[in-house]
């Protein structure tokens, strides 16, 4: 129901009450809707499910169709995100939210920073994404609310024509809403939790969730070392719980996105159970590191039968077991064509550095089976971008033959290099590495897991180091708010921001003329009108 409806409707019901609602605008009861466009989470996981549907399709017919997005921390992040994003490109179209358990665990947990092992309370999760969606939903009443001055004021001075652009603008407004891929981990448990938690992070409006193939207890980011994976069938019950928990709220759309960190982890838990020779347990197994033993080997011995001889996988002090060096790009591609044809939509390979040609030739072989795989890619900031490119292109000029003699390649980070032709091409594919990879690499989605981690670390940085030196209160000024005019950052106005203009039209409805207003002449917001 659009906003002229929605008025005629309420207008209708206010009629019905013989007068005892007369105090009761009609119009402002239509804002109010229009301001509050998605009643529930689910509501919001249906609609930007359908998104992401509708993405995914046009990139399959055109890779330059990818898609975005920045890891947020806070609800307040996320918003602002958004507002620049309509601000500079005119719509969200493409850009999406990322929600990291990386930052979950380092900023917003009861016990304190921790490291990215899931030891953070599960509640956390589902809790932040609700609070990034109350954040996104005010942008939208705050945005909407300055449409509904504006026209109050085009009315009263009797212009039609521009009365009529602003009620286009409120009529066609694109909202602030828009798909969260939401890291569940691996899954805060067995399958059983892993619903009950997907159920949870899907009612607070997630689509789309993110898990991987370790073990819950022994879970490690994926950029760093002591990582252990599952056999593929406990990953599979996994796949699947999240799949009934998207069927049973109503949210056919969902979205799973399986990420595999086997190209990094050398380890397992356990040895996967097998039927018969070649089935996927069987295949798990066989990458594990064995020596062949004779007779029945030593108390304690696990030992498994291969080709009629029998085996004794290296089992480690901690109880786990070694895959062979070497096996892990082979695994990775076996993990993503197993979840691939077990119900994930995309997948996400978790690599060590960014390098197209190494993601591509996994894509390759997945798409040799699956021949419409598409990855979400973390272009993370634990690879140094600028070091990773620097080699790449030198390691390519001293292949195509050229003198590479200026250039120390363990030292390629040094500022020394800034101004070499050497760094202008690796900035050169830094900046077309998203474009390129989706082209080459079968990428859909790029995402930063945890920008806003090192920004907020950043501007804190350089606000302290002026405001609290020389600067004084100019490091403020000039560091911050002058920039925040010259580059119309809205949170200039802060109470607007915070929703005190909302606040102001609310109390307008509820009071009318008796309304005590913060939006007066003696608001020193009105210093930031020009």
């Amino acid at each position: 129901m659009g906003y002229t409806e929605d008025m005629a409707q309420a207008g209708r019901l206010i009629r019905d009450q013989d007068g005892r609602w007369d105090a009761i605008g009609a119009e402002n009861v239509a804002r109010m809707r229009a301001q509050n466009r998605f009643r529930t989470g689910v509501d919001i996981a249906r609609y930007t499910a359908r998104i992401m549907r509708a993405d995914m399709a046009a990139y399959d017919a055109d890779p330059a169709n990818y898609t975005q997005s920045l890891g947020c921390w806070h609800g307040f992040i996320a918003q602002q995100k958004m507002i620049s994003i309509k601000k500079h490109f005119g719509t969200t179209k493409g850009r999406y939210i990322y929600l990291s358990g990386w930052m979950i665990a380092a900023l917003r947990s009861e016990f304190g920073p921790l490291p990215d092992q899931s030891m953070h309370e599960k509640t956390s999760v589902p809790a932040l994404i609700e609070e990034i969606y109350t954040f996104l939903r005010q942008a939208d009443a705050r945005e909407l609310g300055g449409l509904f001055r504006d026209l109050d004021a085009a009315r009263e001075a009797g212009d039609e024509v521009k009365a009529k652009q602003i009620q286009h603008a409120i009529d066609n407004h694109e909202t602030h809403v828009v798909p969260i891929i939401a890291d569940i981990d691996a899954g805060f448990g067995n399958a059983e939790a892993t619903y009950l938690l997907a159920k949870k992070m899907i009612e607070a409006g997630a689509c789309a969730l993110q898990i991987e193939n370790q073990v819950s207890d022994e879970k490690q980011c994926g950029h760093q070392d002591g990582k252990v994976t599952v056999p593929h069938e406990d990953f599979l019950q996994k796949i699947r719980a999240l799949r009934y928990a998207f069927m049973e709220m109503g949210v056919e759309d969902g979205i799973i996105v399986a990420r595999t960190d086997s190209l990094g982890a050398g380890l397992t838990k356990q040895i996967a159970f097998t039927r018969e020779p070649g089935d996927l347990g069987d295949q798990y197994n066989a990458f594990l590191d064995c020596e062949e033993v004779s007779g029945a080997g030593n108390p304690g011995d696990v030992l498994i039968n291969r080709d009629g001889k029998l085996l004794r996988p290296k089992r480690l002090p901690s109880n786990l077991y070694q895959f062979r060096a070497g096996t892990g790009e082979d695994r990775c591609v076996l993990d993503c064509i197993t979840s691939l044809q077990n119900g994930a939509d995309l997948i996400w390979i978790e690599t060590e550095k960014p390098h197209i040609e190494q993601i591509a030739g996994m894509v390759d072989r997945i798409r040799e089976v699956v021949p419409n795989a598409k990855l979400a890619y973390n272009n993370s900031p634990s690879f140094n971008w600028t070091l990773n490119f620097r080699q790449q292109v030198f390691d390519a000029w001293q292949q195509e033959g050229k003198d590479v003699g200026a250039y120390d390649r363990a030292r390629l980070m040094s500022v020394d290099y800034d101004a070499t032709d050497l760094a202008a091409e690796a900035d050169d594919r830094i900046r077309s590495f998203q474009r390129d990879a989706a082209k080459r690499a079968g990428i859909f989605h790029h995402l930063i897991t945890l920008p806003t981690y090192h920004t907020a670390a950043l501007s804190t940085d350089n606000l302290a180091k002026d405001y609290f030196g020389d600067e004084g209160m100019l490091g403020y000024v000039a560091g911050v708010q002058r920039k925040e005019i010259r580059q119309g950052i809205a949170c200039v106005k802060h109470q607007n921001m915070s929703g005190s203009d909302i606040g102001d039209d609310h109390k307008e409805y509820f009071a009318g003329e008796a309304a005590l207003k913060a939006a007066g002449k003696d608001n020193t917001m009105n210093q930031f009108a020009a």
